[in-house]
């Protein structure tokens, strides 16, 4: 690579990053994460995709690399929309070490489990209700909605319509497992 492919290059790669991160800092306060704030209260998409709005979001490491291993990180990049249900590092770090090493070492495995976080379609915290709802790993998972917040089968929900440019995420305390 030439000394002027490299510099544009650079100045591609850090415009991006700053566009990505500086949404997150001026709304870090806010409470949206990397979202944009509205009038109405709504967050809008992010200029990132799924993908790019959870690794930015520093709290999906484990996500990212599960991800990564499973293949499946330019299907999240892709058009969508789709709605996740994304683990924390927190919860991934509920599975014990030796099964959580075993999941990410069977990729066949781990896909069943990461496509099972995810709904294909847009679905907003405001649209919720109880019930089931088929995920692209093709079983159900049962949403539980009340006054005390929403459960997706055993696991809470503890911050909803991160916005992307592809669809939304929904940050959950516990990994949750196909049948």
């Amino acid at each position: 690579m030439n000394r002027k492919t490299f510099k544009a290059t650079l100045i591609t790669t850090l415009s991006a990053t700053l566009l990505a991160v500086t949404p997150a800092i001026s709304m870090a306060g806010m409470g949206y994460g990397t979202a944009y704030g509205t009038a109405h209260g709504e967050k809008p998409a992010s200029r990132a995709d799924i993908v790019d709005t959870a690794i930015s979001a520093g709290q999906f490491n484990t996500l990212a690399k599960a991800l990564t291993v499973a293949g499946l990180v330019d299907t999240l990049k892709g058009a969508g929309p789709f709605t996740v249900f994304a683990p924390t590092d927190a919860a991934f770090a509920k599975i014990p070490a030796d099964k959580l090493n075993a999941l990410l070492a069977d990729k066949a495995a781990l896909t069943k489990v990461l496509t099972y976080h995810v709904v294909p379609g847009r679905i907003l915290a405001r649209d919720v209700k109880s019930g089931e709802v088929k995920t692209a790993q093709g079983q159900a998972i049962t949403i539980k909605a009340g006054k005390t917040g929403v459960m997706v089968n055993d696991a809470r929900v503890v911050q909803t319509d991160v916005m992307a440019s592809n669809g939304v995420i929904h940050v959950i305390d516990t990994v949750i497992l196909p049948n």
